[in-house]
């Protein structure tokens, strides 16, 4: 059974060869294993992202769900209403850094935005950040473009072009909707402060995503599930917010996706256990991830079985640290078993990480759950 087999048997609700075995490798793991500094794949394209993951799914071979690496955009069908014209420029760079600004054009004046983005050596790239604080100024000194962006198709071309480089190492995911429309401290205070323009935004968000999703039924390569992911939710959000704002979205792009037969996708690290239960009995959600055990999260993998497992795939839920990070491969394998013993039974699981595993996670521990799911998971 070849990995995309094997994980649409275990959406569908059938029962697999064996467990399939996603260990959240998302960014860092497939930048490092490029050798070349990160600000090569997040600014230059060079392998872009998703090649890159792809690329890392080959090397360990496991059962690859990949959630919204490929940017679907329609030029008819906005959700952001700014319509500037950004230009970006780097405004810094030595050995470690290279820092970028955008800025638009009006009425023959640069103006540029408050935050710039900075791009590290061996790390994930900073977004939002306030220049002063890093030690810039609001309004650069100088500046430069950025060169060298390696060029890739995009819209169903690139959905096209992912879909043949993942082949039947798995499915491949494409962002409509999302669990959460409060990201930050301010937009907390601005919430309470101003609770119908958030109201009025989900509406708006509503419209626009099922909008998009009737879109991406209509192209001829369709993306083989829907992410509606939104890491963090309930650490932005009470559960009462979020079915005030963001349930009526998850409600109605799960809903779509049973119609079309297409699973739906959550991730969301942190806190989980209530937004599972909302889940699992008022919506279609087919999969969600990654159930972070405490003190990450506060999920338990077994209790979670017990009381969703037929109506839910999960997919979780090793620890990324204690575990993956600074365990020993027998720490992974008796992890490994242990999640296997609390989830598989009936099928409805996809062993895997509680979040994305850090850049320095030994690649033998990787490959030891790997091996585990293949053997120790077989129906």
């Amino acid at each position: 059974m070849t990995s995309r087999e094997r994980l649409l048997k275990v959406l569908n609700g059938e029962i697999p060869d064996h467990v399939p075995v996603a260990p959240d490798t998302s960014n860092m793991i497939p930048a490092r294993l490029t050798g070349k500094p990160f600000w090569d794949i997040y600014l230059y394209q060079d392998p872009p992202q998703w090649k890159a993951y792809i690329d890392c799914v080959k090397y360990f071979g496991f059962d690859s769900l990949m959630d919204g690496y490929v940017s679907i955009e329609f030029d008819d069908l906005k959700l952001n209403e700014d319509h500037r014209e950004y230009q970006t420029f780097i405004v810094f760079k030595d050995n470690e850094r290279i820092i970028t600004q955008k800025c638009w054009i009006e009425n023959g004046k640069m103006n540029w935005a408050p935050t710039v983005t900075v791009y590290h050596r061996l790390n994930p790239p900073n977004h939002g950040v306030n220049p002063i604080s890093i030690g810039l100024p609001l309004i650069p000194e100088k500046y430069e473009p950025v060169e060298g962006v390696k060029q890739w198709p995009k819209g169903e071309e690139l959905l096209k072009l992912v879909k043949k480089e993942m082949g039947d190492h798995g499915l491949v995911g494409v962002f409509c909707g999302t669990t959460k429309l409060l990201n930050t401290e301010a937009d907390i205070y601005d919430f309470y402060d101003n609770p119908q323009k958030y109201y009025t935004k989900s509406e708006r968000m509503l419209d626009y995503y099922v909008k998009r999703f009737e879109r991406l039924m209509s192209l001829e390569c369709k993306p083989d599930f829907i992410c509606l992911g939104g890491s963090g939710t309930l650490i932005h959000q009470t559960p009462q917010i979020f079915r005030e704002l963001a349930l009526p979205i998850v409600k109605m792009i799960t809903a779509l996706g049973k119609k079309y037969n297409i699973p739906t996708h959550i991730h969301s690290c942190g806190p989980e256990k209530e937004l599972v239960k909302i889940c699992a009995e008022e919506t279609d959600l087919t999969v969600i991830d990654p159930l972070e055990p405490p003190p990450m999260g506060d999920c338990d993998l077994k209790e979670l079985k017990k009381m969703y497992g037929d109506k839910l795939v999960l997919k979780g839920n090793l620890h990324t640290t204690n575990i993956m990070l600074n365990g020993t491969v027998k720490d992974v394998i008796e992890a490994s078993k242990r999640a296997i013993d609390d989830a598989a039974e009936g099928g409805r699981f996809i062993l895997s990480t509680g979040d994305q595993c850090g850049r320095d996670t030994p690649d033998e521990n990787i490959f030891a759950m790997i091996e585990t799911a293949k053997d120790y998971g077989k129906y």
